[in-house]
């Protein structure tokens, strides 16, 4: 199985070739697999990276920015058996501008992590690589401790589902709310179309927009398409024979709402992270870029500092706003004064 984006990164693009209305569609020709039952039955769940996050050691250890296998405080994971994904020193560039230029870190099963920094430091950038949208010019990206080579789409990449929430939400601009966020399970899954309506109708519930299944994305605004973006982010097939845990990718994703709506898109956040225990779904860990401090107070807990292609620090949220690099601190406090020249 592919890690599996469930977003797409532009709504302008047309339905695949023979695409249908959801009541007339035609499934593709897929393997047999368990049908639906009020129990689901027995099912396997995939993952080579279970265990709950170790906590710090209490070593200190100087290490090279470009390879910040520390926080800021220098204490240091001593276990790796946890580790969902992990970048060792990649680089990227378009054109002649060079955006990353040897990033390396580690996702943690059941962390909440933030990724912030300037504008333009490579941000999204490293997200898609992450999801596997990009590839790397140079360096290394593991997946479960498997190394991905090239894009998702190259090879099977099993053990872990990989969601990325974008910044415009991305919802086809022609399809209802029902069929935005049940677009996978309604080209793949075997299950009817009944079965996914009401699977659909409850995680919509749980994402706040009961009763939003008949809307067209044109009549939402931008909180409730935020929201219609997460729901097809989370939603899976629990007739599958295999279940595994999975990260979800948020850019930007309270970016241009008001105060309340970020907080209630913020807490939703936090919700469905159920770090152990399936809701909505397994999402293992999540990462989240943002500019907002209202969401590095609320939604995460350790952050990446990104600069100039690089990782310049990285610490608990409660370290943020209490660290000596210049920089961050700068960012931290909006001043004009400072390193970081616009």
């Amino acid at each position: 199985m592919q890690a599996a984006i469930v977003s797409t990164a532009n709504s302008a693009f047309p339905p695949f070739p023979g695409f249908r209305s959801f009541s007339q569609r035609r499934r593709f020709s897929l393997p047999t697999r368990k049908m639906w039952s009020s129990s689901f039955g027995a099912r396997r769940i995939v993952c080579a990276c279970s265990l709950p996050p170790r906590k710090w050691g209490d070593d200190i250890e100087i290490n090279d920015l470009s390879v910040p296998e520390h926080s800021s405080s220098g204490r240091e994971f001593e276990d790796d058996s946890n580790v969902l994904i992990e970048c060792r020193d990649v680089h990227k560039s378009f054109g002649e501008k060079r955006i990353l230029k040897g990033l390396s870190f580690k996702i943690r099963h059941g962390e909440a992590v933030g990724i912030i920094g300037p504008s333009g430091s490579g941000k999204s950038t490293v997200l898609k690589i992450m999801a596997g949208l990009l590839a790397p010019d140079k360096g290394e990206v593991f997946i479960c401790g498997r190394k991905r080579q090239g894009l998702i789409s190259d090879e099977e990449m099993s053990s872990l589902r990989i969601g990325l929430v974008f910044q415009s939400a991305a919802l086809f601009d022609s399809l209802t709310v029902r069929e935005n966020v049940g677009f996978h399970l309604y080209e793949k899954s075997s299950m009817s179309d009944d079965q996914i309506a009401e699977l659909v109708s409850n995680i919509l519930a749980a994402v706040g927009l009961k009763g939003a299944e008949d809307q067209l994305p044109s009549q939402l605004s931008g909180g409730m398409k935020k929201r219609v973006a997460l729901a097809r982010a989370i939603i899976f097939d629990p007739t599958a024979d295999t279940i595994e845990p999975e990260v979800i990718l948020y850019d930007e994703p309270t970016a241009g709402l008001d105060p309340i709506a970020s907080t209630v898109i913020e807490d939703l956040i936090r919700s469905i992270h159920s770090k152990g225990e399936r809701k909505l779904g397994k999402i293992a860990s999540y990462v989240v870029v943002t500019h907002q401090h209202s969401t590095i107070r609320r939604a995460v807990d350790r952050l990446l500092f990104l600069f100039d292609g690089r990782i310049l620090w990285q610490g608990l949220t409660d370290e943020f706003i209490t660290t000596t690099e210049p920089i961050v601190r700068q960012f931290a406090s909006g001043s004009l004064d400072g390193p970081i020249r616009y």
